[in-house]
């Protein structure tokens, strides 16, 4: 590999390829019937940055194969390869996604399913989607992106009724954003995403789907691009109460200082 190729998260050259998502999201092919591993994404990537994701690879698959909402693609990756990985490790994979966690048996067709509800390692995941997007920006835009990246994680249910109601009205923002913009990948039941196009302040965003119900968004802030004043985010700062509205649809963001916290991982343009 010539030298003056450069890492997708660096400036370092690069020594390797590097799949994007990450290839042990896709099953195997002695698991399934088709080939889900072929025509897969691939950056150029330096040696630490590649050498250095393998744990991240296999604890995000394991964080994100079962959840409820995903196709059967994905129910059947998890009781697969990920199970079987999780076995290899002696649960340790699961005490590494996640922080706390407890188990509950639901029986089905006279067998019992393992169900788990617990408290991800949101830091951990926010790490993982983030190296994912700035893979796709290097792959689909043909360059390394160099500024800020904010992670919202769509599919996470938060307990807290006014950060939820917060992620929701992001999410069907997103959504109209997104109407009819094309989508890439290959195997698409498994992964595909969305880019937009940069908005008046250079900010553009990827959208992201694992196994037909995870959603995933990032959004990009150049470098060379002065971050914007929103608003909606200066009032939610102050005021007791905030209410959103798209459409038909009302969202009351309610307690400041919880919603704060939720902001430092949130896109700032929305």
């Amino acid at each position: 590999m010539q030298n003056t190729i450069k890492c997708y998260m660096c400036d370092r050259n690069a020594i390797s390829y590097e799949h994007v998502p990450p290839k042990n999201l896709f099953p195997e092919q002695k698991d399934v019937e088709e080939d889900y591993r072929k025509d897969l994404i691939t950056v150029p990537s330096c040696e630490i940055h590649n050498s250095s994701k393998s744990d991240d690879d296999e604890f995000l698959m394991v964080s994100i194969a079962g959840i409820f909402g995903n196709n059967s693609i994905g129910y059947l990756h998890k009781f697969t390869k990920v199970n079987r990985a999780i076995k290899r490790t002696s649960n340790r994979l699961l005490d590494k996604a996640f922080k706390k966690r407890n188990h509950y048996y639901l029986e089905r067709d006279n067998k019992f399913l393992e169900i788990i509800w617990g408290t991800p390692d949101h830091k951990r995941l926010i790490n993982c989607f983030e190296h994912i997007a700035y893979g796709l920006h290097c792959h689909h835009l043909k360059k390394r992106f160099k500024g800020e990246v904010k992670i919202l994680l769509g599919y996470l249910h938060n307990e807290d009724e006014s950060n939820h109601a917060f992620v929701q009205f992001l999410k069907d923002r997103a959504a109209i954003d997104l109407k009819d913009l094309p989508i890439y990948g290959a195997n698409q039941d498994i992964f595909y995403y969305q880019f937009t196009a940069p908005d008046e302040h250079g900010i553009y965003m990827v959208h992201m789907r694992f196994y037909g119900g995870i959603d995933i968004y990032a959004s990009f802030l150049p470098e060379d691009k002065p971050k914007p004043f929103n608003l909606a985010i200066e009032l939610m700062k102050v005021c007791d109460e905030t209410i959103f509205t798209l459409g038909d649809k009302e969202y009351r963001v309610i307690n400041a200082n919880k919603s704060e916290k939720l902001l430092r991982n949130l896109p700032e343009d929305s």
